[in-house]
Parts: C-alpha cells; sequence; structure tokens
C-alpha cells in the first residue's frame, strides 16, 4: 500500500474512531417518578458521559418548577409542552420515562427533530395518529443516520455490489427483513438478548466489507448479494426493535408508529444511497481517488472489527 493508501486509510480510522461508541452512548435518560399528585422525583442518567445537567436544560410546562431532584407542578399535574435545550449536540436524544401515581408508564424520545412532547396528566396519550406518524418517521431517519453499524452496513453493500440494477434487489431485500425481524421484535413474536444482536451487527459489517475487497473473485456475497443482504437484514432488524423499544411504542396507535419507524429508517437508507451515488459520480473525474476504495474498506472493517470485540466480551463480562 503505497503512501497516498496509508493517508485515506489513516484519516479513515480517524474519521470513524471518534463515533465507536457514539450508537450506544449517545442517549441521555430522564426519570420522573410520581410520588403524590403532581409531585415527581427527577433523575437523569446518560451511561459513561458524566454529568447531563451541564449540557441538557429541560424547559418543563406552564406551571411546573423544578428543584434539586423534585418537580413541583401543583394540582394542575404534569400537562402541557415539555422539550429540553441542548438535544443534538452532545446527545442525538433524551428519553423522558414517566412513571405515574397510578402504576402506569410512558416513554417519550426527544431529538433534534422531534424537540418537543405534549404531556396529558396522566399515562393516556392523547395524540393523534398523524402526529405519532410524523414523530417516528423523523426518530426512524434519525436512528439510521445516527445507528453508525447500520449506517456503515449499508456502505459497505454500497461497495459490494455497485451502482447498478442489482443494487435495488439488494437493498429491496435488505428492507424486507429488517421489516419481518423489526416487526416480530416489537411486538414480542421473537425475543433476542441485545448484546449478542449487536455483536452479529458488528461482524456483519467485517464479513461484507471483506467480501468487498474481494474484487474479480466469485465468493458467495458477490454470486448471491440478495440473499446476504436478506440475512444480515433479518439479524439489523432486531437492533431497530431494540432502539425502537428503548424509544418506547404508543399503545393507541401502535400499528402506525411501528410502521412509520420502519418507513423513517428507509427514508435515512435512501438519503445514504443517494449520497452514495453522488460521491461516485463525483469521483469519477478523478480516477486516482477510485484507488482508496481498498483503504476505506479497510478502515472501515477495522472500526466494526473493533466494535465485534467491545460488544463479544460485553456478552461474557
Amino acid at each position: 500500500m503505497n503512501y497516498f493508501f496509508q493517508k485515506i486509510l489513516l484519516a479513515t480510522l480517524l474519521l470513524f474512531a471518534a463515533t465507536v461508541n457514539a450508537h450506544e452512548m449517545s442517549m441521555a435518560e430522564l426519570q420522573l417518578r410520581e410520588m403524590s399528585h403532581g409531585e415527581f422525583l427527577l433523575q437523569w442518567s446518560a451511561g459513561e458521559k458524566g454529568s447531563v445537567t451541564d449540557d441538557l436544560i429541560p424547559v418543563w410546562p406552564e406551571g411546573c418548577y423544578a428543584e434539586p431532584n423534585v418537580l413541583h407542578c401543583g394540582k394542575a399535574g404534569l400537562q402541557g409542552i415539555l422539550s429540553i435545550k441542548g438535544v443534538g449536540n452532545r446527545y442525538s436524544a433524551a428519553l423522558v420515562k414517566i412513571f405515574w401515581l397510578d402504576g402506569q408508564s410512558r416513554v417519550y424520545t426527544i431529538t433534534a427533530g422531534q424537540p418537543t412532547v405534549h404531556l396529558y396528566g396522566s399515562a393516556d396519550d392523547k395524540r393523534g395518529m398523524g402526529e405519532i406518524a410524523s414523530a417516528y418517521i423523523v426518530l426512524g431517519i434519525e436512528h439510521i443516520l445516527t445507528g453508525y453499524d447500520h449506517l456503515l452496513f449499508v456502505i459497505v453493500l454500497l461497495f459490494l455490489v455497485g451502482f447498478n440494477r442489482q443494487l435495488f434487489l439488494t437493498i429491496t431485500a435488505f428492507t424486507v427483513a429488517h421489516s419481518v425481524t423489526l416487526a416480530c421484535s416489537a411486538l414480542d413474536v421473537l425475543t433476542l438478548r441485545s448484546l449478542p444482536v449487536e455483536a452479529s451487527i458488528a461482524l456483519s459489517i467485517v464479513l461484507v466489507a471483506g467480501e468487498a475487497l474481494h474484487e474479480g473473485q466469485q465468493t458467495l456475497a458477490r454470486r448471491r448479494p440478495v440473499l446476504v443482504a436478506f440475512l444480515f437484514g433479518l439479524v439489523h432488524g432486531l437492533g431497530f426493535a431494540g432502539a425502537l423499544k428503548e424509544i418506547g411504542l404508543p399503545e393507541n396507535h401502535l400499528l402506525t408508529a411501528l410502521l412509520t419507524f420502519n418507513v423513517g429508517v428507509e427514508i435515512g437508507q435512501l438519503m445514504t444511497v443517494a449520497i452514495g451515488w453522488m460521491i461516485w459520480r463525483l469521483i469519477l473525474r478523478w480516477p486516482q481517488v477510485v484507488h482508496a476504495r481498498t483503504a476505506v474498506l479497510y478502515g472501515i472493517g477495522s472500526v466494526a472489527a473493533y466494535w465485534s470485540w467491545l460488544r463479544v466480551v460485553a456478552i461474557f463480562g
């Protein structure tokens, strides 16, 4: 590998090294537990990222005010518009988990694209179908674009297949497969532990990146990319379902939320393919850049291998 390729490989590794744990550690969680009517215990958590209060500032509904670890909402209760300033910077999303006095609980997700939620003073979710549909489409798009492992898998598929007619069938197979397992897992028809699923997703990137490097060789992935995309899509669907369970599904429009989240994921995928196609058309003008393909694939494969090692260790740790 010459000096130019070494530079490209180094740049690729540095680019993704900063985001190695981003998919798993970019979500903060705010828990509100109602102890008496209108009175809540307040607690933040965000894994290993330190103090959340330095980065995220809740804007409470009118009539509510917070003291350290306590939220007071009075007789009116916790109802109105809740937003959180700072989401989209250090944290890609904030989960708001509310445990109501009657024993019910609800989970709401705040992101840069969906910056507010409407609370109704109880576990009742009075959002209409249209509001839920728009919210979950945005969540689906944000999940695929900020879920770097799923994003990298789509990218290595582009390297494997190229921009031709077979790409449409390959992406379609991946879509159908992860839609099936996403629905089965979200509806509790199929349940697996998250750690083996996440490890398998990372390994799928390593394997497809390796196959994409074997130009001119008739490997299984090159002969049957549609089959390979379908099989790995089944695994990725379980990963999408894990994220969706963290976000939560509204009971009153569960199927709408499930369907529109999946639509959002597909929109994010198509955006990735479109951007990849534009970059491909651009670099055709500079033939020497095309040779960086090998270095980029090695970079992606190395990062995915590191993810795989971390996740396999976590299974047995």
